[in-house]
């Protein structure tokens, strides 16, 4: 029975964790959906990380691209709504989760393969910060978007690990 009390106690410290950036926050996107590629130097845009994973063919091909799920929610920062910005949901991969790590570091990886972006839905949230995203295929999902702070002018990202059945609908609080 000794033995498992470390164990658990780690489960029960992280079952309280949430999927937040530490302070300072990062000052860009988790990279699921930035539009723009540097692919053609061969190096990451300035200011970026390069990928160490390289895109899992065989694992996006397992995933469906759309199902019956819808995903809302709000995205705030300290109350205040983000208003007119982008909000993503991205399928958990070891390729996503490098660029969720990277970004909950405070760093950004270099722009996202095309191919991965075909699974990202994206949408904007309307001025007080509520979003909704429609036909999202059953699975596991990095829900993320990212708010300027009024203090501290600095972009501040949030996401959050959630697991969508088959038609849920689910109702997400991207606040901090």
């Amino acid at each position: 029975m000794q033995r498992w009390i470390p164990v658990l106690l780690t489960a029960v410290a992280l079952a309280g964790c949430e999927i937040m950036p530490p302070a300072p926050a990062p000052t860009e996107r988790i990279e699921v959906i930035d539009r723009g590629t540097e692919r053609e130097t061969g190096r990451p845009a300035p200011g970026r990380v390069a990928r160490q994973v390289a895109f899992p063919e065989a694992e996006y091909a397992a995933l469906q691209r759309t199902g019956s799920g819808v995903i809302s929610g709000r995205l705030s920062l300290n109350g205040t709504p983000g208003a007119g910005e982008t909000v993503s949901v991205a399928p958990v991969t070891t390729y996503s989760a490098e660029a969720a790590e990277q970004a909950l570091a405070g760093r950004a990886v270099e722009p996202a393969d095309p191919r991965a972006r075909e699974y990202t839905h994206t949408t904007r949230t309307d001025g007080q910060g509520h979003f909704s995203l429609n036909g999202i295929p059953a699975g596991e999902f990095y829900v993320s978007g990212s708010v300027v702070d009024p203090a501290s002018g600095q972009r501040r990202v949030i996401i959050r690990q959630v697991s969508l059945g088959n038609g849920q609908r689910l109702e997400v609080n991207l606040s901090r």
